[in-house]
């Protein structure tokens, strides 16, 4: 997979790309990141790419030219073949979650536009397929998101994270939160790791998780239940608890 960001300051990616999983699936050629300062399409001579807006206002507005020029001159060396998405990062986006990383790693390419200043003329809207925002905050510019756009795209890249057991099992993959986990040793401070997990036994294990994801879920993240289709066993679990009975759960803070 190729991600292609267009921004005003690259260099702060560097860290970020250069690291860990990321910079370990470039080095094996799973995934190919490349910054490209869209100041240099600016066709004036003091490169400029923003401008007061129209009608007054504080701040300045990103101008369509560099942007545009931008966006069609990565668009048009690639192979019409390639399936392509080019994304805007900007508070009025869709919510960025994990099925939405799941759709953008249908693609080979990704184009990552970021903003900054006070926001973008109107006009770059017309030249992108998608809108993204990573919540109800605010941020100086788009850089940031765009870095979490790449790490939760790229953890679903096949061969990026090693064992795609891992992906699978992430807070969010099936629409739950993750359950507890534990690592040796068996009891720390007089806390011991939940006896289900030290049996070997694969299916109780299965069904320990499960029931504690749901469990967390349901107590931190209950509006993700109201977007999950529960099975009769996920809804007797959710009924017991809401009356009051948890013997089931042996991590009674997950």
């Amino acid at each position: 997979m190729e991600i292609v960001v267009l921004t005003l300051f690259p260099q702060m990616f560097h860290g970020v790309i250069g690291e860990s999983m990321l910079g370990r699936a470039q080095a094996e050629g799973r995934l190919q990141i490349r910054l490209v300062n869209f100041r240099g399409y600016a066709e004036d001579k003091h490169r400029t790419v923003d401008d007061y807006p129209f009608g007054g206002g504080a701040g300045m507005l990103l101008k369509p030219g560099p942007l545009v020029r931008a966006i069609e001159s990565e668009r048009s060396r690639l192979s019409p073949q390639l399936r392509t998405r080019t994304v805007l990062l900007t508070p009025w986006g869709r919510v960025f979650n994990q099925a939405i990383a799941r759709e953008l790693a249908q693609n080979d390419v990704l184009l990552l536009v970021c903003g900054h200043y006070e926001g973008f003329d109107e006009r770059i809207r017309t030249v992108v397929d998608d809108e993204l925002s990573l919540g109800d905050f605010v941020l100086t510019g788009g850089e940031i998101a765009a870095m979490a756009v790449i790490d939760a795209v790229a953890r679903l890249i096949p061969g990026v994270l090693g064992n795609e057991a891992s992906a699978e099992g992430d807070s969010f993959a099936d629409g739950l939160l993750e359950y507890p986990q534990y690592t040796r040793p068996a009891e720390f401070r007089g806390m011991r790791v939940p006896e289900v997990l030290l049996s070997g036994h694969h299916e109780r294990i299965r069904a320990w998780r499960h029931r504690h994801a749901l469990y967390r879920t349901w107590r931190h993240r209950p509006d993700l239940l109201q977007r999950r289709s529960l099975t009769p066993e996920e809804e007797g679990w959710l009924a017991r608890w809401q009356a009051g009975d948890v013997s089931d759960i042996d991590v009674p803070d997950a």
